[in-house]
Formats: structure tokens, C-alpha cells, sequence
């Protein structure tokens, strides 16, 4: 099947998708782009994640002929791979630049150019989720406690639509307003993340498993 269903939360109602739209944020998961998902609860709650009311955009697109980069795929990609494209877009602290600069020269070897692809499929890393790989970073987070929590979990799935060419394959369906409760849904599983990050940190420093100096180290 060549056609896929994707949704788009916002506020409000988005037809025609601008590519490269100047208000994009280019420090997202994987850098500017429109992110989407197949999940239509977790569009919802991306639309009501600042306000009690929002629209989940339906679009099709057409995948023929689009090259499609899948970092769920566990057969070809590592949470090496995902991780590595996270820190090259998203904004790290000065302070763990410099500390674990060893660290992030290591995993740039994973890094993988998404340039080079019309559409992205990768996890979910927003601001309330970012926590872990940096937990990671910084040498607290197992390799195996953050595949657990990312590779293995149910934080939902991004469709990111990278180039102009994926932009122009998408054609817009209709626009399914979000109910209140989404609002209450976002913040809960929010809440939920800050929970976790605190209950591994204190967990992750005296449990087994490789970190990233293990990892490192086995590689040499």
C-alpha cells in the first residue's frame, strides 16, 4: 500500500504544510520539518498540549518514490543511531558539552544524515523525554535501561517529513477537533516522565548493565 495516514496536532487548522516555514524550530528531534504521527490520541494531545482546545490535521501521503529512513527498525538501527541524531539537532546543556565531550565525539559515528531522506520515522524525544538520553550522556542510564524505555516502550512514533519533495506528496483530508480531556492526557503523561527521570536516577547509579564509558571501552 502506497499511501499512508498521518496526523499533525496544532492549534489550529494547517491545509497546505509549508516546507522549510520560518517559524519551524530547526533544534526539534530531527531537525526542521513537519512532525506527525500515525497515532491519532497522540495528535490530539500534541494539539491540546498549551491550550484546552486544538485539531488533529488528517493527511494521506503518497510514499512512492520517497526515500523513508525508519529508525524503529531494529533489524538495520540501534538507539545508538537515534541517539546520535537527537544531540546533533537538539540543544545540550554548555556544561555537558564540555564534560562529556569524549562521549558525544563517540557517538557521532552513529550520526545518520537525514538530509539524505524525504521522511524520518524515529521515537518520540520531547522536552519532558530528552532527560534520558542526557542521563545516558552523562554516563547514569544503562545502554539497556534507555532501549528499554525507547526501543521497547510505547511513547508513540514521529513521521517527520523532511524534504520538499515529502511535503509535496501529502494531501490534507480534514481536521478532527481535540476534546478537553487531551489536555488533561498531555500533562499527565508529562508528569508521568518526571516521575521515571527521578526514580531511575536514583535506581540507574548502582544498577548493571553497559553505559556509554562500557560501550566505549568494548569498542577499543
Amino acid at each position: 500500500m502506497s499511501k499512508r495516514t498521518i496526523y499533525h496536532g496544532s492549534e489550529i487548522v494547517i491545509e497546505h504544510p509549508i516546507y522549510h516555514y520560518e517559524r519551524s524550530n530547526p533544534n526539534n528531534d530531527y531537525g526542521l520539518g513537519f512532525y506527525c504521527t500515525q497515532n491519532l490520541d497522540m495528535a490530539k494531545e500534541w494539539a491540546n498540549r498549551n491550550t484546552d482546545k486544538g485539531y488533529a490535521n488528517k493527511y494521506l501521503i503518497d510514499e512512492r518514490g520517497l526515500k523513508i529512513l525508519d529508525l524503529t527498525d531494529k533489524n538495520k538501527y540501534s538507539v545508538l543511531n537515534w541517539i546520535a541524531i537527537l544531540i546533533h539537532f537538539r540543544e545540550i546543556p554548555s556544561f555537558d558539552r564540555i564534560e562529556y565531550s569524549d562521549i558525544l565525539a563517540y557517538l557521532e559515528k552513529y550520526y545518520i544524515d537525514v538530509s539524505l531522506y524525504d521522511v524520518v520515522i524515529g521515537y518520540r524525544a520531547d522536552d519532558a523525554y530528552f532527560r534520558f538520553p542526557l542521563m545516558f550522556i552523562r554516563n547514569v542510564l544503562t545502554y539497556e535501561k534507555l532501549e528499554e524505555i525507547y526501543m521497547l516502550g510505547n511513547l508513540g512514533k514521529q513521521y517527520v517529513l523532511i524534504s520538499e519533495k515529502a511535503f509535496n506528496s501529502i494531501s490534507f483530508v480534514e481536521a478532527k477537533e481535540s476534546e478537553e480531556i487531551y489536555f488533561e492526557r498531555y500533562h499527565r503523561h508529562k508528569d508521568g516522565a518526571d516521575n521515571s527521570y527521578r526514580e531511575l536516577e536514583r535506581l540507574e547509579r548502582s544498577s548493571l548493565g553497559k553505559r556509554v564509558r562500557d560501550l566505549m571501552r568494548l569498542e577499543k
